[in-house]
């Protein structure tokens, strides 16, 4: 991790000449400017994926096809992909899915294949990822509009692209693989944390909801196997004494409203997440106040707490807590990892799965005293901000990481620094 905080000082060429090419700028002296196509042959064989096994193509490299993902009905009619091609997605709402492959296979017409000549095939790999090269590649494409936007071989061969000789490519490559390998432990290590503190988040919220605050408090049993024991003045009651489901509805497109649905609720945060959402079908209605509550694939766990009123997908519940709940506390607890999982555990349909709104009215929560709920709630919400200021500042360091792999990917592959 030092090791990638240090940036160490790179040498750079004795002497570089100017390319004349916009995302080259200059290049060492001795490099070879050539047209990618006098490295690159487009390989156009085609096969079918019951004699060559289907590959995928993305961001992270060629990898083979999962069962579960997405197939085109014309399997037959697919492009050979052979040991060492380097194989890119020609269509720019893949931009950057690419790669040299370490397997025989096949993958769909929209991919261009080809054939490397006279390369080092690491260094191509890095050299054809590389943010400069794919934003090249991007801009000398075609296409209405953005979304639609496609680069073809007769494009891409024309590019220009400054080659070392043999023996530095292969140097560069082992550079950045070993430069890359530290950056990508750094953002590991730091995916991980975040794991541990999103897990320490719901740990802090389901302690609280269930066992309160203070750690010499006399326990007792609930008799309700999620929630386990209590302190010896909580109550136990059943949801549905708690807080009443509201069953009002409206339809969507005749309602000046704001719509919420599923994706506007950020999973086992609460979070409301800013979208233009809309549907012209049958919402359900909710109060400020109302704990809302995803029933479609549970585990999800989209729980919200409603800061205004307004209509929702009718694949959420809106819950009102009675004037003994508090309804922050509620909230919570709908929002404990045990409670998710209880109810995800009764779900039915395989490929949708839901919750029986029934079954939810009908679980036990933990009810202490209201103002311990609200200090519950308020310990909670305290411990979380401080998590979630640690999470934040590990997400900027992985941006920060990301961002320095890719320009030191791009100065290595484009001769700003000298490797060897």
């Amino acid at each position: 991790m030092e090791a990638v905080k240090e940036k160490p000082q790179l040498q750079k060429y004795p002497a570089y000449k100017d390319s004349g090419v916009e995302w080259l700028e200059e290049v060492p002296e001795h490099w070879e400017l050539r047209r990618l196509g006098s490295r690159f042959e487009e390989r156009k064989t085609k096969v079918s994926d019951k004699d060559f096994p289907p590959l995928s193509v993305t961001k992270n490299g060629i990898f083979p096809q999962l069962d579960n993902a997405a197939k085109s009905n014309d399997g037959d009619n697919r492009k050979l992909v052979k040991k060492g091609d380097f194989v890119i997605n020609s269509r720019s709402d893949r931009k950057g899915s690419s790669g040299i492959s370490d397997l025989d296979g096949s993958v769909s017409l929209i991919n261009i294949v080809m054939k490397p000549y006279n390369l080092y095939g690491p260094f191509s790999n890095y050299l054809l990822k590389s943010t400069a090269f794919v934003e090249e590649n991007y801009r000398i494409g075609h296409g209405i509009v953005a979304d639609l936007w496609t680069t073809r071989f007769d494009e891409l061969k024309n590019i220009k692209a400054a080659f070392p000789p043999f023996d530095e490519q292969t140097a560069i490559a082992h550079f950045l693989d070993e430069k890359c390998g530290k950056i990508d432990t750094a953002i590991t290590q730091k995916q991980q944390l975040i794991e541990l503190l999103k897990k320490r988040k719901q740990i802090i919220i389901q302690n609280a909801v269930t066992k309160g605050l203070d750690p010499n408090v006399k326990m007792k049993e609930s008799d309700v196997e999620w929630i386990g024991q209590i302190p010896v003045h909580w109550e136990v009651k059943k949801l549905k004494h708690s807080a009443a489901l509201r069953s009002d509805k409206t339809v969507s497109k005749f309602s000046t409203m704001n719509y919420l649905g599923l994706e506007n609720i950020e999973s086992w945060t609460g979070n409301l997440i800013e979208t233009d959402s809309e549907t012209e079908g049958q919402a359900n209605c909710f109060k400020v106040g109302d704990v809302l509550f995803g029933k479609l694939r549970p585990y999800l766990a989209k729980v919200l707490l409603a800061k205004k009123d307004g209509i929702c997908s009718g694949e959420i519940l809106a819950f009102n807590a009675n004037e003994e709940v508090y309804n922050s506390y509620l909230h919570k607890v709908m929002l404990s990892y045990r409670f998710i999982d209880l109810i995800d555990s009764s779900t039915y349909g395989a490929k949708m799965p839901r919750a029986n709104p029934t079954f939810i009215k009908h679980q036990i929560i933990p009810i202490p005293g209201f103002d311990e709920q609200q200090e519950i709630v308020k310990y909670i919400n305290d411990q979380v901000q401080k998590s979630d200021k640690t999470i934040d500042f590990q997400r900027q360091q992985i941006e920060k990481l990301k961002e320095y792999k890719s320009s030191l990917i791009d100065a290595a592959v484009t001769g700003k620094i000298k490797v060897s």
